[in-house]
C-alpha cells in the first residue's frame, strides 16, 4: 500500500505502527533554527580571473554544512517547473496508472527503478512517509524508458531536459571543488565519475501527515553519492541537516538548486569535504513534492582518497572500496538508519 492511499484513508489523527520513530529527537521537533547557508552565485564563480569572494562562501559552506544553494546555475526557470510541475501531476494520477511504473516485479520482488515505496527488508524496519518515482537517467542507453510515465505527456521530455541541464551544474561544482582542494587537475573529480557514471533520478512526493512528530518524511542519513543535486519543493520546508548535534531547517529558496555532498566526495577527499547527514520531516497540512538527481561514479570502479590529499600528517582515513559494492551496502544499513561510511574507515 502507498504513502498515498495510506494518507488519504486516514480518517483520525493515527499512523500506521511501521511508520512511527521509536526515537525521535526532542530537539527536532521543536522549531529549528534556519541554516545560513549561503547562496553560491555559479555564474560569478566562474568569471574570467575566477571569483575570489564567490570561492571563499563555496570553500566555507562546504566545510559547515556539506550542502549549498546555487543560483545562476543556467537551469532555466521554465524547465525547473516543467519538472516540478510533471512530477506532481504524477503522483495526481489514479493509483492504478502509476502502478504501471511499480518497483515490484510481480508483486513481490523489489527493484530500485520504478514507483513505490521503501523496501521492506525487515518486519520492524521503521518506514518513510514518502512515495517516490525512482529512475535511471545515465547512461542514457541503460534507462528503462518503460518505468518512464507516458502520463503527463511532459514528464519524459521535462525529465531528460532537466537532466541535461543539471549535469552542466554538476560538472561546475565538481570543478570548483577540485580547485578548492589545490588538486593538479581541476577535473578530478570528473574523470573519477568514469565513462560509465551513473545518474538515477528521484522524484519524492511526500503527503499530509497526522503525526508529523511521530514519523520521518525521510529518516536520517547521508547520502552515498558524489553529490546530488535537488530541486526541493518551492512553497513548503522540511528538509534538515544536522550539525555539531544540532538540527537546522535548510531554507527553501526559489529557483536555486540544492546541492549535497556525499560519501563518494568524502572518501575521494580524504574526510575534507563531508557527506552530511540530513533528514525530511513530514507536514500536517501541506502536501511536498522534490526532485533530485543522485550523481555517482561508475559502479565497476574504485574509489578511494586521492594520493594528493594523502600524506605523513594526514594519512588515508578510507580504504580502497568498490563502488556498487559500497552502493549495496548503504541501502541494506539505510533501511537500519545506519552509516555504512563507518564501515569502510582505517
Amino acid at each position: 500500500m502507498t504513502v498515498q492511499e495510506i494518507a488519504g484513508a486516514l480518517g483520525k489523527p493515527d499512523v500506521p505502527s511501521q511508520y512511527v520513530v521509536r526515537a525521535h529527537s526532542e530537539q527536532q521537533l521543536a522549531a529549528a533554527v534556519t541554516a545560513p547557508v549561503p547562496v553560491i552565485d555559479l555564474s560569478r564563480l566562474y568569471e574570467q580571473d575566477g571569483d575570489g569572494d564567490e570561492a571563499a562562501k563555496l570553500r566555507s559552506a562546504l566545510d559547515s554544512w556539506g550542502l549549498i544553494l546555487v543560483s545562476n546555475h543556467g537551469v532555466d526557470a521554465a524547465v525547473m517547473d516543467g519538472m516540478r510541475a510533471a512530477s506532481r501531476e504524477f503522483f495526481r494520477r489514479p493509483l492504478e496508472e502509476k502502478q504501471r511504473y511499480t518497483n515490484l516485479i510481480d508483486g513481490e520482488q523489489f527493484q530500485f527503478e520504478g514507483y513505490g515505496n521503501d523496501h521492506v527488508r525487515s518486519p520492524d524496519q521503521i518506514l518513510d512517509w514518502t512515495d517516490r518515482i525512482y529512475l535511471k537517467v545515465e547512461p542514457e542507453d541503460e534507462r528503462s524508458i518503460a518505468l518512464w510515465p507516458v502520463h503527463p505527456e511532459t514528464f519524459r521530455d521535462a525529465l531528460d531536459e532537466f537532466t541535461k541541464k543539471c549535469g552542466g551544474v554538476k560538472d561546475s561544482l565538481l570543478r570548483a571543488m577540485a580547485k578548492l582542494l589545490e588538486l593538479d587537475d581541476d577535473d578530478y573529480f570528473i574523470d573519477q565519475l568514469g565513462e560509465r557514471a551513473s545518474t538515477h533520478a528521484r522524484c519524492s512526493y511526500y503527503p499530509e501527515c497526522p503525526r508529523p512528530e511521530l514519523v520521518f518524511g525521510l529518516k536520517p542519513h547521508c547520502d552515498g553519492t558524489v553529490v546530488t543535486v535537488l530541486m526541493v519543493d518551492d512553497t513548503v520546508g522540511g528538509l534538515q541537516v544536522l550539525r555539531d548535534g544540532v538540527w537546522w531547517d535548510v531554507p527553501v529558496v526559489p529557483h536555486t538548486l540544492l546541492v549535497i555532498l556525499g560519501d563518494q566526495t568524502q572518501i575521494m577527499s580524504n574526510g575534507i569535504f563531508k557527506s552530511p547527514v540530513h533528514t525530511v520531516l513530514t507536514n500536517a497540512k501541506k502536501e511536498r513534492i522534490s526532485v533530485a538527481l543522485d550523481y555517482s561514479v561508475d559502479p565497476e570502479r574504485e574509489i578511494e582518497p586521492s594520493a594528493q590529499l594523502v600524506n605523513e600528517e594526514r594519512p588515508a582515513l578510507y580504504r580502497k572500496v568498490k563502488v556498487k559494492d559500497y552502493t549495496a551496502a548503504l541501502y541494506d544499513h539505510f533501511s537500519k538508519g545506519e552509516m555504512v561510511i563507518n564501515k569502510i574507515h582505517t
